[in-house]
């Protein structure tokens, strides 16, 4: 099984059946990270020994029952203006380099509760203002399909993940999944141009609302202000 192929949502469905583990997907994808970062410069942080152990201890709640939904041990990727607990959130900033919140945003809590696991913060525009992930202060994100191009912004580092193949999911709208192929899931900002633009132009398409019924049913579950 190509795991890195894998939707989201294929991928939780094989993790439930049994065909592979969570630990082994994050561990997937947490090797094409290291194999294709230093190139495309997708994340600003990640959360390596910290993902391999939530993911561990995500699969014994799924082989237990306990996590049954669409995303439960699929790993996800979260925008770096979307404050985690316990993780480094820049903002893609200087000013903010030593910022760990104490809190983590509604919509990565609800994903911690549908059982999804948190590779770490993607690259993006400087608190979020630009269309080109070139303003951010640790470094330009790369477009996967040509890396003499921009990846489009301010969720960059959120599509060049996807489309790289290390991001399964990944952090590009507040309400709408990206389907990535290394990191499984990212979670973005709100406005459609900070995720449209860097996913047009990293040569994979979104759109606005939900891709299918699956997407629909999990926006309605993970979606911020989801109690």
């Amino acid at each position: 099984m190509d795991i890195l192929s894998l939707t989201a949502v294929e991928l939780a469905k094989a993790i439930r059946e049994g065909k592979t583990t969570s630990v082994e997907a994050t561990q997937a994808v947490l090797d094409k990270i290291a194999a294709s970062e230093d190139t495309y410069h997708c994340y600003v942080t990640v959360e390596r020994e910290k993902a391999l152990q939530q993911a561990a201890g995500v699969q014994k709640k799924i082989e237990a029952g306990e996590l049954t939904g669409p995303l439960a041990g699929v790993p996800f990727a979260i925008k770096d203006n979307m404050c985690t607990e316990g993780t480094l959130t820049t903002c893609s900033s200087k000013i903010l380099e030593n910022f760990v919140p104490t809190f983590s945003a509604e919509a990565v809590l609800n994903l911690e509760k549908a059982g999804a696991v948190i590779l770490g913060k993607t690259n993006m525009d400087e608190f979020a203002m630009g269309s080109t992930t070139e303003t951010s202060y640790y470094g330009v994100t790369k477009n996967p399909r040509n890396p003499e191009h921009v990846p489009g912004g301010s969720s960059g580092g959120s599509a060049a993940g996807w489309a790289a193949c290390s991001s399964p999911a990944s952090s590009a709208r507040s309400n709408a999944l990206s389907w990535a192929c290394s990191s499984s899931s990212s979670f973005s900002s709100r406005r459609i141009s900070s995720v449209g633009v860097p996913v047009y132009w990293s040569g994979r398409m979104i759109l606005s609302n939900c891709r299918d019924e699956n997407a629909a049913s999990i926006r309605s579950d993970t979606g911020p202000g989801t109690k």
